[in-house]
């Protein structure tokens, strides 16, 4: 009997990896704690989240149009640039890309990026596109985290947060290794993918984790927020070793949580973000947002 024809066959999608995550209970407790702890410092956890929710607005409004491939609009240079300030490892290097023609392969590459967003089942192989736009050395690896950023803020709900401190399988560094179940963590490599199943994965095994300590609202927020804290950690342990031209010294103990959020891009009352253009000017958002919305973001 003839097969049927191709159009009329059974279509797969290809499955996405999902490895197995060995988390450590006490360390995501004393993370939590701490989290609790120093956010009451400075208008309480919920604040931090409405911060979050605002920046992912700020997203949603200048790249929805380029969702699916639909392109209903352009993306002008100073609503990107606006983006960029809250992205702590972008803001820094991404100033040759704020003029043409650089700025127009940018926006190609993020119009790509989110073509087809709504079906995760690509997002590694688009991810890895976006990567191979730009320069393929060390002065350019800001560019997953862009990517992630982007895909994340744009539609949170699909996309956990994966920019390269949550986990870098290749420098065997991250949120992941910093609470890894072992007590030789630090003589191990560990064999977990740093693709899109396990960034799933992690926010899964969080979100239970929250869910089970009281945390029924706003769920993915507060995982970003525990990771962020998780890794602030690391960094202040470290002495800023890591980053170092991203993080000074912190001068309370939410600085690098704020910082590897982009929280902190946007100077309150003023405008005036920490990107600057090649000349050195600081770039300034416009008054689409309150102050008091500017408040959250610093």
């Amino acid at each position: 009997m003839p097969s049927a024809p191709h159009f009329l066959r059974p279509q797969t999608r290809p499955e996405i990896e999902r490895p197995r995550l060995d988390l450590s209970g006490p360390i995501l407790a004393h993370a939590l704690e701490t989290l609790v702890v120093g956010t009451e410092e400075q208008g309480g956890i919920e604040q931090w989240i409405d911060a979050l929710k605002l920046k992912s607005r700020m997203f949603q409004q200048a790249l929805e149009p380029f969702l699916d491939g639909a392109r209903t609009s352009e993306l002008p240079l100073d609503s990107f640039a606006g983006l960029c300030a809250f992205m702590a490892s972008v803001r820094r290097r991404v100033g040759p890309f704020l003029e043409q023609p650089a700025y127009g392969r940018m926006v190609e590459a993020i119009a790509a990026l989110l073509e087809g967003a709504k079906n995760t089942t690509g997002t590694d192989a688009r991810l890895a596109a976006f990567c191979e736009r730009f320069p393929q050395d060390r002065k350019h690896r800001w560019v997953r985290d862009l990517a992630a950023e982007i895909l994340h803020n744009v539609d949170p709900e699909r996309y956990p947060l994966m920019c390269r401190w949550v986990w870098d399988r290749k420098a065997n560094t991250g949120v992941i290794r910093e609470i890894w179940f072992d007590d030789q963590v630090d003589n191990i490599t560990i064999d977990v993918p740093d693709g899109y199943g396990t960034y799933l994965v992690l926010r899964e095994e969080l979100s239970q984790y929250l869910t089970d300590n009281g945390v029924f609202r706003d769920v993915p927020w507060y995982v970003d927020l525990l990771c962020a804290k998780i890794y602030a950690d690391y960094i202040a342990a470290q002495g800023g070793v890591y980053l170092r031209a991203d993080f000074s010294a912190p001068g309370d103990p939410m600085e690098h949580t704020r910082r590897l959020l982009g929280l902190d891009g946007v100077r309150a009352g003023t405008g005036r973000t920490r990107l600057k253009a090649i000349s050195g000017e600081a770039y300034v958002i416009e008054d689409s947002h309150s102050v008091e919305d500017k408040k959250l973001l610093d």
